[in-house]
Order: structure tokens, then sequence, then C-alpha cells
């Protein structure tokens, strides 16, 4: 995916339902993002695994949803990696595809998204080897992973 085309939520919804092929009653906000992330890939698709690649990601760094969009592809993530319900029981019916995101800089240190990728609900953020990385932390996320190192304060 392009980052020049993630410069607000309308035009990250549209990229997103255009590029991963969403369903047409995909709902244009962030809690049907995490569900056609999860959902819609996970089961329509046999449960291939999905690694997206988000280019000039550069272009996110001062966007005031970066934390919202930071928490939605973790939450995404932690649904499919470890296929639980929302009980924290693992499903059923569905088994566990890999679903990764990964957010190129050209310009921008990784340092400087860790602020607003940690504002979004329950994202804990490390930096290690020069990369930022980001997953849920809480009682909400059972079987997440806390991140390590933390931050240098």
């Amino acid at each position: 995916m392009d980052g020049r085309e993630l410069r607000d939520p309308a035009s990250l919804f549209t990229a997103f339902a255009r590029e991963l092929s969403f369903p047409g009653y995909f709902g244009r906000n962030w809690d049907a993002l995490a569900d056609c992330l999860h959902d819609w890939h996970g089961h329509q698709f046999d449960a291939q695994g999905l690694a997206v690649l988000v280019d000039d990601a550069d272009h996110l760094a001062q966007a005031d949803f970066l934390g919202d969009f930071v928490s939605v592809l973790c939450q995404a993530a932690w649904k499919a990696n470890l296929q639980l319900d929302a009980d924290g029981v693992p499903h059923e019916h569905w088994s566990p595809f890999s679903l990764h995101f990964v957010l190129l800089l050209n310009e921008t240190a990784p340092v400087a998204f860790a602020e607003a990728a940690a504002s979004g609900m329950d994202v804990g953020v490390a930096l290690a080897d020069g990369r930022l990385t980001a997953t849920l932390t809480g009682p909400d996320w059972p079987g997440s992973d806390p991140v390590t190192p933390p931050l240098p304060s």
C-alpha cells in the first residue's frame, strides 16, 4: 500500500478496501477495518497468511489518527494470529492465520512514531534494533506478549 493514500481516515479506509478486496458492506470505520482484516481475509481466503506493507509510511507520522490506526492493526493481528473469541477462548471453527503489518519509512526515524502509536487503545511500543514494534497490552488481550525492551525514558 502507498502511505500517501492514507493521510486521513476516509482515504485509508478506501485504500484498504480496494487493495484487500473488502466486501461491499465494509462500514469504513475503525471497527469495520479490524473486523474485515480479520474476518474477511482470514476466512474468505482459506486462512492464508497476510503481510500488509505500507510504503512511504512517513506520511502517517503526524496523523492525528495514528494511535487509533495502530491499535486497530494490533487488534486485527491479535484476532487472526491467536484466533480467540472475545472471551479469550480459542475459536472452535476457525484456525489462526498469520496477519502482520509493516510500515516502511523513508526519512522518518521509527522513534518519531512511538508516542503517537502508543496513544492507541491498549498499545505498547518498544524500540529494538532500530525498529519500532507495537502490540496489545493488558488483561483484555490474553496471550499477547508485552513488548520488550521498553522505550528509553
